[in-house]
């Protein structure tokens, strides 16, 4: 074992020592990844959504496995018009809220929390954060400020759309919006408000709202505390040992889980955590996939592979208008052999070159060894039904070769160019997809030369925001179950990449939005074709796969029930 990593190891079992592996009650899981912060209007990354819906319950949660099924959980009853608790025109949605409820402090559940806990949810709108996915469907808008900053929404608009009505809270949306209660089964947590307000948080009125709007990570009070009603309570965070303990809450409504203690874990090294999953030194852990073929056959260790996931990536977009500023991506700026020009991807002939210049199948097959699906646009299969109807493009060198010659009128061909693409130093798909695509360009052409870069999430982010990267390759991972979590961030003109890309299609806008209103799957689908059809002219965006998931267990462990919504694992049904 290489000094380095016999280093890490040793520190990781180190810091494992006070939950020792022989207690049958204690679950130790080994991720990659950092806890951002513990507020639930703050974090929106992965590792700390996956700890946070075993310490907050949802008014809603979601059955077994399904991505679609919903059952009650603080609410007692899931809306429907057929129960009466969703109106005919599909606005107004009633939550029955569970009595004798209690939170972690010992405080009684009341639809005040309820109302509480999504307002401040609505009104916090920390840049980067979720709020997004509740200020849609609710208020209608996607943050709560303008372009120059100014405010969008009200508090009084706001409290008018989530209100208490004796025991139960109402819901009332701007336009009917398909996929709202499986949004918040997944990101509707609730939090005791006389708790929060006494620590320092908002304290839920008219005039200190703005006060509380957009606030940074350390000025939450809410940042490494937590008090819900969920089946785990918060025992300790250590940050600098990246280390988090939750242990059973006894008086949990449902009934107090098997596992009494959960030990989260930061391991960045892959070679480390399969180390430490052998030796029986983690129950649960995250895998690299490369690793598959050595613990398949291990005696006590249980894979579970090409588990069903939510997600899209790698994908490679393309940058309309490059920021030239200090630039060395662009090389010398013009389309002369050594460089390229701000508008270079402006041409659609060049976009269909490099989409025709991918080679899908052997990403698929031999890279991922198979572990996903072929992705035909950005929702995966099962959130969208696609068929033959829906455009797609696949790997053709003759074509890539005739589009590339027809790009900027025959300049791209004559001249050539040279730029950077760029990945994320942790991503090794990405990193491979990106190489894939180098090698086929390159060989079209001599004068062809695209030039390769990791650089680290936190410079990734920054040079995405500020339009740096001409090519980049990134993947998404869904925030809740169904099509318009892909569709919209992709293609819409307000999306997520789409703004980095600098695309704008009305008509696509158009489409996605119309979408989103429909409750019939039929017609949601076809609004959803024709934008992806006409994504599929523009060519912006290349989609290559849809991978499965991993988790490797010990043997011990039992109950393990995946769903893709969550981006993490619900411990209450497992045991040891």
């Amino acid at each position: 074992m290489k000094k380095g990593l016999f280093a890490v190891f040793c520190a990781a079992l180190l810091a494992l020592a006070c939950a020792p592996k022989e207690d049958n009650t204690s679950l130790l899981v080994a991720h990659k990844g950092e806890m951002e912060s513990l507020d639930p209007v703050y974090s929106y990354d992965g590792v700390t959504q996956g700890m946070m819906l075993n310490v907050y319950d949802t008014l809603l949660k979601f059955k077994g496995s399904s991505m679609t099924e919903l059952e009650p959980s603080l609410s007692t009853e899931v809306p429907s018009v057929k129960n009466g608790l969703l109106s005919a025109d599909g606005l107004t949605y009633t939550f029955p809220i569970r009595k004798g409820v209690k939170f972690h402090n010992g405080e009684t559940l009341t639809p005040e929390d309820v109302r509480y806990s999504l307002l401040r949810f609505l009104l916090s709108d920390v840049s980067g954060g979720p709020s997004s996915l509740l200020l849609e469907p609710i208020l209608g808008v996607s943050s709560t400020r303008g372009e120059n900053g100014e405010y969008t929404v009200t508090y009084e608009e706001a409290a008018k759309a989530v209100r208490v009505d004796g025991d139960n809270v109402v819901i009332t949306l701007k336009r009917p919006f398909a996929p709202f209660l499986t949004i918040l089964a997944r990101w509707g947590y609730i939090i005791n408000k006389k708790w929060a307000v006494e620590r320092g948080a908002w304290d839920g009125t008219a005039e200190t709202w703005k006060k509380f709007n957009d606030f940074s990570k350390e000025d939450s009070p809410l940042f490494n505390a937590m008090n819900g009603t969920g089946p785990f309570k918060l025992v300790r965070w250590n940050i600098a040992g990246r280390r988090l303990q939750l242990a059973a809450n006894e008086e949990y409504w449902a009934g107090p889980a098997k596992l009494k203690n959960i030990h989260m874990m930061t391991v960045e090294e892959p070679s480390t955590v399969r180390l430490m999953l052998e030796a029986g030194d983690v129950d649960v852990a995250e895998i690299s996939p490369k690793f598959i073929a050595q613990l398949k056959n291990r005696p006590g260790v249980t894979v579970y592979d090409n588990l069903p996931r939510l997600r899209t990536d790698p994908a490679i977009f393309f940058t309309l208008n490059i920021n030239m500023q200090a630039n060395p991506d662009v090389g010398s700026g013009k389309l002369d052999g050594n460089g390229i020009p701000s508008n270079f991807f402006e041409d659609k002939n060049l976009r269909k070159a490099f989409a025709y210049a991918f080679d899908y199948d052997a990403f698929l097959k031999q890279s991922m060894e198979g572990r996903g699906e072929r992705a035909i646009g950005p929702a995966p299969q099962g959130l969208m039904e696609y068929d033959d109807s829906f455009k797609r493009y696949s790997f053709d060198m003759d074509k890539a070769r005739e589009y590339f010659k027809k790009a900027w009128g025959g300049q791209v061909w004559e001249k050539g160019f040279k730029f950077t693409m760029t990945y994320n130093t942790s991503g090794e798909m990405r990193q491979i997809a990106s190489e894939i695509l180098k090698r086929n360009v390159e060989s079209i052409n001599p004068k062809f030369k695209i030039d390769l870069r990791g650089v680290t999430w936190a410079a990734f982010l920054e040079k995405t925001a500020n339009r740096q990267m001409p090519l980049w390759t990134r993947g998404w991972v869904a925030d809740y179950a169904d099509a318009h979590n892909f569709y919209f961030p992709f293609l819409h003109s307000n999306g997520r990449y789409a703004l980095a890309q600098g695309y704008s299609n009305p008509k696509v806008d158009k489409l996605i939005e119309e979408a989103v209103t429909q409750t019939d799957p039929a017609k949601r689908c076809k609004l959803y074709k024709q934008a992806h059809n006409l994504m599929y002219e523009d060519a912006m965006q290349i989609y290559t796969v849809h991978p499965t998931g991993l988790w490797a267990m010990r043997d011990t462990v039992k109950g393990f029930v995946d769903n893709p919504v969550y981006m993490g694992i619900y411990f209450y049904p497992m045991y040891k």
